[in-house]
């Protein structure tokens, strides 16, 4: 079963609602205009960050309207200093390429090494829209049904300000 199949029965057992809509490739948060008018909700680019000994990987999802300030949110997180992790960690960790990361992502985190945070602004009440790990679709869900299936895999979602 393929990684982007897998995410679909996972929210199918887990009898979470959601919709997909199919778009041209989109690698960046920019590119997110493409898809607005038919996935209505928040919109969210995903980070993949290491610490500085690259020994710790947090995935933090924010609205891509915002700005992630590294700084602010490696003392929240009480890190090291943060920076993005390289393409070949990205694989190595989430069997992923740049432009498909997002939090369905932690299907593939087998070892649990990654850390999922989310922005507090995210869980507005809005529906969500996120990559099922293939960037040319996208799946639209409720922000409970987000938390279930974090849950559902053994995951905590850390709330950060970013």
């Amino acid at each position: 079963m393929n990684i982007e199949t897998k995410v679909y029965k996972i929210l199918d057992d887990l009898n979470i609602e959601y919709e997909v809509f199919e778009h041209e490739p989109i690698y960046t948060a920019e590119q997110l205009e493409i898809i607005k008018d038919v996935a209505k909700g928040n919109h969210c680019k995903n980070l993949f960050l290491k610490n500085s000994k690259g020994d710790r990987y947090y995935l933090v999802v924010v609205r891509d309207d915002k700005k992630a300030d590294l700084k602010i949110l490696k003392e929240q997180l009480g890190s090291t200093r943060l920076s993005f992790a390289s393409a070949e960690r990205l694989y190595d960790t989430l069997k992923l390429t740049p432009g498909s990361v997002n939090p369905f992502s932690i299907i593939n985190d087998e070892e649990k090494k990654v850390t999922l945070c989310i922005d507090k602004d995210v869980l507005d009440g809005q529906n969500l829209n996120f990559h099922p790990n293939i960037n040319t679709k996208m799946v639209n869900l409720s922000s409970e049904g987000l938390k279930k299936f974090v849950h559902s895999m053994g995951y905590d979602l850390i709330p950060v300000e970013v």
